[in-house]
């Protein structure tokens, strides 16, 4: 029985030269992100990747709602058949749930991602928004159907696979030594980056709420990467490295939630080597994500991307972002690419880019505003580029599933 805050040490694996060594690259690799695109257009990456992020980390707990139907929630624009459409607020939730931690950390930087408050209030924020039929969980054991209290604490027993977690009249007392162990400024140096993938496990082994705590424990890494700060973070992507490998995902939670071995497996109640093959499973999926938007961020390859994907639109090979659009002339390009590379642009600037005579010019600049291509605060203002799932389906290869469903 895990009724003790000791139950879950060691809190940190063993330091080796192989977990500060990957630590370090995570860092520096991350870092060296944010130089490759202008900073006005990383913002629509970002964005992007906010959607991304909700749909892979909703598609680990076996929930699947294409990118193409998150986008057109935001847009309000809901499937008529009910599980969809519930779907699609869960994506939403999830998303609204980011951004809202990323105005908490700018408002209060001391904030302690790891204390009870925030995981409760992240967790109240995401149940809140969620319709009846997923704030319902079913008993294995009993078949009961529970409902699920968004930001309250389980007050039952439960088994998730082999491991039976923690009793729940123990959770304030782990609660309060996570926070303590996990703040902001408890490591130093490379450490934090392993506390980090350390503390991913740990909120699952501890499993505060009924339901909805994988989904917790990534966003709560979100914020962990944010307030360190792991600069390029937001750049990339730790939900889709841990959705594209789940079943090596799940296998690493198992071989840290295994109890300590024998005398050379650390001095807790858990294994360390246990949690030691968890944190190096979850470095070695931070680079592979990073490594993978350096690739597709590389500005020659993504200028050519542009221009493929224009040539398609030409072709009327590639569907419009909107049914019955023209095809896009080729000139189109030298807009897409000047937005990329400036940031922000003049409308006459883009007009005389495109090499195009006035008129012309005006309705291709007009078309690709019109399909979400381009966008401006101000209607009249300068424009910059904009990354709708469909074009992003283009310019960054594999970064989710082709079109599923209809």
């Amino acid at each position: 029985m895990y009724d003790k805050p000791s139950h879950m040490e060691p809190l940190l694996p063993v330091a080796t030269a192989e977990l500060a060594d990957l630590a370090r690259e995570v860092v520096a690799r991350s870092a060296a992100l944010g130089g490759q695109l202008h900073p006005l257009s990383q913002q629509p990456v970002v964005e992007l990747l906010r959607l991304i992020n909700s749909y892979y980390s909703n598609l680990i707990e076996g929930h699947s709602t294409h990118p193409f139907d998150i986008e057109r929630a935001m847009r309000q624009d809901y499937s008529t058949d009910p599980a969809r459409r519930d779907l699609q607020l869960e994506s939403l939730a999830h998303i609204r749930c980011q951004q809202a931690i990323e105005t908490w950390l700018q408002n209060d930087p001391a904030l302690n991602v790891a204390g009870a408050d925030f995981l409760c209030r992240a967790h109240r924020l995401f149940y809140d928004q969620l319709p009846d039929e997923l704030r319902r969980v079913r008993d294995d054991e009993t078949g009961e159907v529970l409902e699920v209290v968004g930001g309250e604490l389980r007050r039952r027993e439960i088994r998730v696979g082999r491991n039976i977690g923690p009793v729940a009249t123990a959770l304030p007392a782990l609660l309060d030594r996570f926070a303590s162990f996990y703040r902001r400024d408890a490591h130093h140096g490379v450490m934090p980056i392993i506390a980090a993938a350390a503390a991913h496990h740990r909120l699952m082994w501890i499993h505060p709420f009924l339901d909805g705590n994988g989904r917790v424990a990534r966003l709560f890494t979100d914020a962990c990467f944010q307030q360190l700060p792991l600069p390029g973070y937001d750049l990339w992507n730790l939900s889709r490295g841990l959705a594209r490998r789940r079943d090596d995902y799940m296998a690493a939670l198992t071989w840290a939630d295994a109890p300590r071995r024998n005398d050379y497996d650390g001095r807790g109640n858990l294994s360390s080597e246990g949690l030691a093959r968890f944190c190096r499973f979850f470095l070695e999926v931070c680079l592979d994500q990073i490594a993978y938007m350096q690739e597709v961020l590389q500005l020659d390859t993504l200028l050519e991307r542009i221009h493929g994907y224009v040539q398609l639109r030409a072709a009327k090979i590639a569907p419009p972002p909107k049914p019955g659009n023209p095809p896009l002339k080729p000139e189109a390009t030298f807009m897409l690419q000047e937005a990329l590379l400036r940031g922000e642009v003049g409308r006459g600037d883009m007009i005389r880019v495109s090499g195009l005579a006035e008129r012309t010019g005006r309705m291709v600049l007009s078309q690709l505003l019109d399909e979400g291509l381009l966008v401006a605060s101000m209607p009249k203002g300068p424009v910059r580029l904009a990354l709708p799932t469909l074009i992003a389906g283009y310019l960054f290869p594999d970064l989710y599933p082709a079109q599923i469903g209809g």
